[in-house]
Formats: C-alpha cells, structure tokens, sequence
C-alpha cells in the first residue's frame, strides 16, 4: 500500500478554530511555518500553537487554496481504503440517479461537499470522468482510481488535468484511462432529452451538469409559446430545452466557431431540424447592439456568461460588469418576459446577486419580479462550512416594465 510524506504544520491563531468547526480549505495566511512544505501532494498535520492536533489534510494549490482538509481524525491514514470509503458513501447518496431510467448524466463526486477538496468525478452512462484540480490531488490518482474501481461497474473511465497556474484544463494527448474507450460522441439523457458527449475532445464534455434543474424548469415553466434568446451558448443546451418546451423559436448566440455545429447536433439527436433554429457565431455584445437597433424583442433571454471572458473587443468580468449585462438584456426583452441570470462565480454571494438585479432595473427605471431562483442540484453535494463551494446562481426575473 502506498504511503504518503507527512509534514506537521503549526496554524495560527486565529484560524484554529474555523478548522476545527470544519471548514475543508487550507489558506497560505493561516499557516505559521510555510517555508517547511515543498511539494505538492503530502499529507499535512495540521497543529496549534502547542502542538494539539486540530485536522489533516493535503497540499495542493487550486485558485486561492493552498491544500484542502481530509480529516478531523488524528487516527484515521490518508491512503486508498479512505479513498473507497469516501467515494462509497458518495456513490450510495447518489443512489436515485443510477437508478433513474430519465437521466444518464450526473456527478458522482464533488469535491469537498463529499469530503476531498480537488476531485470531482462525473457519470455518463456507465463512464466515469474524474477532473483533477491540483498537482497535489494528482498525487493520490492511483489509489483514487483504484477506490473506483472497488465500488463501481464501469464501461470505462477518463479524467481531465486542471492544474496549470490558471485552472485550466492540460492538454494531453489522451484523457482515457482505463476500460473501454467511448464512442465519439456517446449519447446520454437528462430528464429524457438527449445530449452528445465528446469524453476526450479538449476541457469540455459538451454539457454543464449543474444546469439540470435550470434546463427543466425552462422546459417546463417558462418556453411554451415563446421565443428564446440564449448568449454565451455553447453547444446550445437552453434553447434546446426550451425548443422541446414549445418554443417558437430560439436564438442561440456564442463567440466560438464550433458552437454552431455542436449545437446543431444537440438538436439533430433531438428530431429538430437546427436550420428551424438561429445558431449565431458573434460576441454577444455585438449581437445585443444588433437587436436593440433592429428592435427585436424576446420572450425569454438566457444570461449564462463565464465568470471572466475575453474578445478582441471586449472583456467581460461577472463582478464588474453583469449589471451591464442585465440592462443590455432588459432593453430586448419583452414587457412580461423572463430573464434568466445565471452566474458560476464564487466570489460573491445570491444576496450580492440579486443587487446587481435590483440595480439594473433601477438604473433602466424598470420593475421586476423574481419568480424562482436556483443553486447547485442534489448530486452536487455541498460543504455547509463551505459557503463558496455553492457556487451557481440562478434567478428567473419576469420583467413587468
């Protein structure tokens, strides 16, 4: 069995407490004697200033983390068996997926909210992807994979590296691992709508699994009868719902070339004919200056940006510029349409979120009503000592003036 490098690590103070109460991420500024840890993926013992045992844990940098806590038990081994026990539990909670005959698509594991900061992992239909967010979780793969394998039937399984000094995805000549390769794409279900999934063509699969709820709701609620803008669309999986809800027709809008035929596929497995669909390749800005000058009006508009983007002409960050966003979206949207605002940032709370709402409206002389709101589904499970771990924020907003 492998066996990790230990380092004890004296924490200061102030922090002592917050890690005893469990919050799972370990700071560079709570930590006394930094200079005694050199590689990423050793085991941390974390102490107070006499020495006491508070938790343990690793290091591996991701973001503004400098490792993340594994346990609050001085006795308990960081080694494969707490790997398959995590991941066991973590498997058993998400029982009513695997079970589903709807939905194909789900994590399995996410992160700290099922006990390992750094790790997710991912099923499509008998596939497991894990997504690696440190050198230092990296560090334990082969006893991860191995936990895996203990506890799951698996047609084959890929992971993706996302531990460059950005967080970005490493582009390796191959994500598989092990088993049998996947079809390209495989074809999975959520909620009995179908999606095509590419497990080894870059970053992304092709779908965000955190939308699931959204995409439902859409369908069900909000697109029968209308017509649909989507911005920052990428392989069209709003419009698609919201086609499939009764939709007259949606617009999907995207700066990236190939969200034009990767959309298309999504609605080709789906028995629409794409070219019923307006599949735009601009920067979204671009296209709201196009709308407002040509008048057009839309009955449900989707604003689901990253976090930060950038364009030859623009550069976007959802703190300093959603509330600009929001107005360009209200000046096209119907009296008595819906908006949906939608953010994956962490850096700020549903509470700051919904000032930037209220802000737009003013500042436009408009009212408005919220009629839901949403955050991360239930197989995305969530730290409660980890606020920013919730990090999705969704709200319907019915436009009244």
């Amino acid at each position: 069995m492998k066996t990790y490098k230990n380092i004890d690590l004296t924490i200061k103070s102030a922090f002592v407490q917050k890690y005893r109460d469990g919050y799972p991420l370990i700071s560079k500024e709570s930590i006394s004697d930094l200079s005694k840890i050199k590689d990423e993926g050793v085991i941390l013992n974390l102490l107070d200033s006499k020495g006491k045992f508070i938790a343990k844990g690793y290091h591996g940098i991701q973001n503004k983390g400098f490792g993340w806590v594994l346990s609050l038990d001085k006795n308990e081994q960081i080694d494969k068996d707490y790997f398959a026990k995590k991941i066991k539990i973590a498997l058993t909670c998400r029982d009513d997926f695997f079970n589903s005959k709807h939905t194909t698509a789900f994590r399995v594991f996410n992160g700290e909210g099922d006990g390992i900061g750094g790790l997710s992992i991912d099923y499509f239909d008998g596939y497991y992807m894990l997504t690696w967010y440190s050198k230092g979780i990296y560090e334990f793969k082969d006893d991860i994979l191995e936990a895996l394998k203990l506890h799951t039937r698996y047609k084959g399984i890929y992971e993706k590296k996302r531990f460059d000094i950005k967080g970005m995805y490493l582009n390796n000549e191959d994500d598989f691992v092990c088993g049998e390769k996947a079809d390209t794409p495989i074809i999975v279900k959520e909620n009995d709508v179908n999606f095509a999934i590419y497990l080894d063509d870059g970053a992304m699969v092709g779908v965000f699994l955190d939308q699931r709820d959204v995409r439902y709701a859409i369908k069900e609620k909000y697109a029968n009868g209308k017509t649909m803008l989507n911005t920052f669309s990428y392989t069209g999986a709003f419009s698609l719902f919201a086609s499939l809800g009764g939709a007259t027709k949606t617009t999907s809008v995207d700066l990236a070339k190939r969200s034009r035929p990767k959309t298309g596929e999504q609605f080709s497995i789906n028995n629409i004919d794409p070219k019923t669909q307006d599949i735009i390749v601009e920067d979204v800005f671009n296209y709201f200056k196009y709308a407002l000058r040509k008048k057009l009006l839309f009955n449900l508009v989707v604003l689901d940006p990253p976090s930060f983007a950038r364009s030859k002409k623009h550069t976007f960050s959802v703190s300093k510029d959603y509330v600009k966003l929001l107005k360009e979206a209200i000046q096209i949207t119907s009296k008595h349409g819906v908006i949906v605002a939608s953010t994956n940032s962490a850096n700020f709370d549903m509470k700051t979120f919904r000032g930037f709402i209220t802000k737009a409206f003013k500042e436009l002389d408009g009212k408005f009503e919220i009629k839901q709101s949403h955050t991360l589904p239930k197989d995305f499970k969530v730290n409660p000592k980890f606020k920013e771990g919730n990090y999705l924020k969704v709200i319907f907003i019915k436009k009244l003036f």
